[in-house]
């Protein structure tokens, strides 16, 4: 794959989101972002299912399915925060390192260092900042990358500018970065100023839209210029060509199969093909 070319995936927080209203279970999940037109997935730990210790058999639904896993992200209550869990997130990096190294090019993404106790809020950068760059070289060993996924939800370390300027600047080069549109826009930043700043970071890019109150919007419905965001990451030196939709809007609350359908039917509409089909067809 060519630094050019694009390809679009789908991240299972849509449903992720529902809690205990989602009912369903991997094999659905799979169904609905091909039906979806994507040609890859991003899944989590939550909703992995008993896929968690078969993953032969999950590589053979994606395959099925005609689906790439893009990466596997994760979180930690610890909010990777805790210096006396930092053992336990290191052995779960451990673990879904090891998964995900059957899936060639799939990453592993660390979420947001989150503030959870009354501590100092530079030691959360601090503890944070290990664990990420451990992860990366459990990573590197086995032949994973590993990247960092910034939000902006409630109480996440990672949330403006300063705060990507303060964590970056603590991780080794090699630990990747996944930009979140819709979580950069939330953060009061400038896009394109965040994007190229730390442009050698990219690994693949989470596209979503907010509206000019910070609300989640559908994509499209929003202030996120998304065709100045494909192009600034696709001249990113490591970027894979992975754009991975989600969608955390009400509209997605309602019905996550036709919100993300209806996703990539804009960025179809807004010319964004995927090289890939274009290749298979």
């Amino acid at each position: 794959m060519t630094k050019t070319e694009l390809t679009f995936g789908c991240q299972t927080y849509t449903w992720e989101m529902l809690g205990s209203a989602w009912k369903g279970g991997p094999d659905d999940l799979i169904a609905a972002v091909a039906h979806g037109g994507y040609t890859g997935l991003e899944i989590t730990n939550t909703m992995i299912g008993d896929y968690a210790a078969r993953p032969a058999a999950f590589a053979r639904a994606l395959r099925d399915a005609g689906l790439t896993l893009v990466s596997f992200a994760f979180g930690s209550d610890s909010g990777f925060t805790l210096p006396d869990r930092m053992e336990d997130d290191l052995d779960a990096v451990t673990r879904w390192v090891d998964f995900v190294a059957g899936f060639p090019g799939a990453l592993v993404s660390l979420g947001s260092a989150t503030s959870v106790s009354d501590g100092p809020r530079e030691d959360g950068f601090g503890i944070a900042s290990e664990i990420y760059n451990r992860a990366s070289d459990i990573g590197r060993a086995a032949g994973v990358a590993v990247a960092v996924h910034p939000s902006s939800h409630h109480r996440t370390l990672l949330y403006t500018r300063s705060d990507y300027d303060q964590i970056f600047s603590r991780l080794d080069p090699q630990v990747g970065w996944v930009p979140d549109t819709g979580h950069i826009l939330r953060g009061g930043q400038t896009m394109a100023d965040t994007l190229v700043a730390y442009r050698d970071r990219i690994r693949y890019v989470h596209l979503k839209d907010v509206d000019a109150a910070g609300e989640w919007a559908m994509l499209g419905a929003g202030v996120c210029d998304i065709g100045e965001v494909i192009a600034i990451v696709a001249t990113a030196p490591h970027f894979n060509g992975w754009i991975v939709v989600e969608e955390e809007s009400e509209e997605a609350g309602r019905d996550p199969a036709s919100a993300v359908r209806i996703n990539r039917e804009t960025l179809s509409r807004m010319g964004f093909a995927d090289d890939r089909k274009g290749a298979q067809s």
